[in-house]
């Protein structure tokens, strides 16, 4: 039982054999072998040799993925005893061509191919032909029909090697890009975040202390003390953000919140707006928060969006509207959170200059495309403004499609993560050249065997026309052999007959009834044959001692 296993996967070889595989293969082997049987039939072959070449060519199709150099030698000395084997050299030369590894074993299995289709070829016509013609004509038929397909297969199958080499070389130089573009990314994210800490950190950490002193200041009155403790409050809660930001710059993830302050933690996310809202008004400036819908989950990433939007928003209208009415609402939809926030015209006259970086906005809508949602902001009629983002429920990364390499690979997933952008139109022309490489090594297989086809037509057409201009001299009509008397001297009977020197004649003086003993006989074909196909009227006339010794007349069958 192990040894038949071992045996059918060692007659398996390195590819699978799938069901798809092998009914395309018996498929292919349909086609040969009904090919074969047209030429069989041509060449009135007997039923026994029309069964022997169909199970021939089953088998040599079946097993030539795993022995393609003794499948084309096989092949190629079967196709002299059995025509019908022909076709599938073409097949077989092209698989060899594919799969034989090396070119010395590959050149030594073509030529135990061509050994033995010129030398049996030679054998089996050697009664019925000159074995010269039978070499010439053997060689150009084996180079138009094994030898192009196997050199078109070689290129083939090389030229397939070799993309695939650079794919992977490829696929190995963006992975090391991709290592190389994160270290620089770490090293500038350390960067900036030591400086965030430096300059930000001291000046906030001063902001805080000195709001702290004036808090219990004396002199002030209620309300100035409550707006103090709101700015010392906000320089907290943005020491408090700014520690997370710098660690996640640092070291990717969020910084931990100290013992003393874990008490009051800043909350980051949809659950956190109504503190914004709620320190706003401490601030004296009227913000109203509705909310409508069924209150649902958010995605962490969404949920965070959603809190810097109405945060953004607010901080724009303090600055640019000051004393609006602010309305922040959230409006749970089906598919997503609509947070819409609009303020009215300013008050009265903002207090001078406005500090703004430019750049909010725009961070917001940046911010609300990576987790799929949208942000769009503008003016409304009344002189006020509008900003409004809509955020789905679950984290919808956007802008972040399957990345390609410059040889159609598809990239690891890690590559993706802060990968720099790829620059599609080298890629795109990279495709374009890896598609015309393609497509020129088929077409320059194609047009190798189309050159050889010509050649066998040429060569075909050579002889056609060589064959015409021997007719002459291999017919005699009926008239002209019965004026040819026995007994005649050997020169005159050659000068009143044709020279013979025809490979239409070629064969006949051995066939029909025995010659006489010593002599050497001419035979020639008749210019009326027999209705009957398949059958030639022969005349032979046999010469011995300078004299015409006997002549016949027979019918041979072709």
């Amino acid at each position: 039982m192990a040894g038949t296993r071992a045996g059918w996967d060692w007659l398996k070889g390195p590819e699978p054999w799938t069901r798809r595989v092998v009914a395309g293969d018996l498929a292919l082997a349909a086609v040969v072998a009904v090919l074969g049987l047209g030429i069989e039939e041509l060449d009135k072959g007997s039923g026994r040799r029309m069964i022997a070449g169909v199970v021939l060519v089953v088998v040599l199709t079946l097993l030539r993925r795993r022995l393609p150099a003794g499948t084309l030698v096989v092949a190629s000395a079967a196709a002299a005893f059995l025509p019908g084997a022909l076709f599938v050299t073409c097949l077989l030369g092209w698989s060899a061509g594919r799969r034989i590894v090396g070119v010395g074993r590959a050149l030594t299995a073509f030529i135990l191919a061509f050994v033995a289709t010129v030398g049996l070829g030679v054998v089996s016509e050697w009664s019925n032909m000159r074995p010269l013609l039978v070499i010439v004509f053997s060689t150009l038929l084996f180079l138009a029909t094994t030898v192009m397909p196997g050199l078109a297969s070689r290129y083939w199958s090389q030229r397939r090697t070799l993309l695939r080499a650079l794919q992977e070389r490829n696929a190995q130089l963006m992975r090391e890009r991709a290592m190389v573009a994160g270290q620089a990314r770490l090293r500038e994210r350390q960067r900036i975040a030591q400086d965030m800490h430096d300059s930000l950190g001291h000046q906030l950490a001063l902001i805080s202390v000195h709001t702290g002193a004036l808090e219990v200041d004396p002199k002030l009155t209620d309300r100035q003390r409550e707006a103090v403790g709101v700015l010392r409050q906000a320089s907290v809660s943005a020491m408090h953000e700014l520690r997370e930001v710098v660690g996640i710059l640092r070291d990717g993830v969020e910084a931990p919140v100290p013992v003393d302050e874990a008490a009051q933690p800043a909350a980051r996310g949809v659950a956190g707006i109504a503190g914004v809202v709620e320190a706003a008004r401490g601030a004296g400036t009227d913000v109203r928060l509705t909310s409508a819908g069924q209150p649902r989950p958010l995605a962490a990433a969404c949920d965070h969006a959603a809190y810097r939007i109405v945060q953004e928003a607010l901080t724009n209208a303090y600055k640019h509207a000051p004393g609006a009415r602010i309305t922040v609402e959230l409006r749970y939809e089906d598919d997503s959170l609509v947070v819409e926030i609009a303020n009215g015209p300013a008050a009265g006259p903002g207090a001078g200059e406005v500090v703004s970086g430019g750049q909010g906005l725009t961070g917001l809508r940046e911010r609300a495309r990576l987790v799929g949602g949208m942000v769009h902001a503008g003016t409304t009629e009344g002189g006020g403004f509008r900003v409004a983002g809509v955020l789905p429920y679950g984290a919808e990364p956007a802008g972040v499609a399957d990345a390609a390499d410059d040889f159609g690979q598809q990239l690891q997933a890690h590559m993706l993560n802060g990968a720099p952008p790829m620059d599609w139109a080298a890629v795109d022309r990279e495709l374009a050249m890896t598609t015309r490489s393609r497509t020129g090594g088929v077409a320059m297989g194609c047009g190798i065997a189309f050159a050889a086809v010509v050649l066998l037509v040429i060569v075909i057409g050579a002889g056609a026309v060589l064959l015409l201009g021997t007719v002459n001299d291999a017919m005699i009509s009926r008239a002209d052999y019965d004026e040819v008397q026995v007994g005649a001297s050997e020169k005159e009977a050659r000068d009143r007959l044709p020279s013979g020197d025809s490979i239409l004649t070629m064969g006949l003086d051995a066939k029909g009834p025995a010659r006489p003993q010593g002599s050497k006989c001419l035979a020639l074909l008749a210019t009326d044959q027999p209705a009957e196909l398949g059958h030639d009227l022969v005349f032979r006339f046999c010469f011995k001692d300078g004299k015409l010794v006997d002549k016949q007349a027979y019918e041979v069958k072709q």
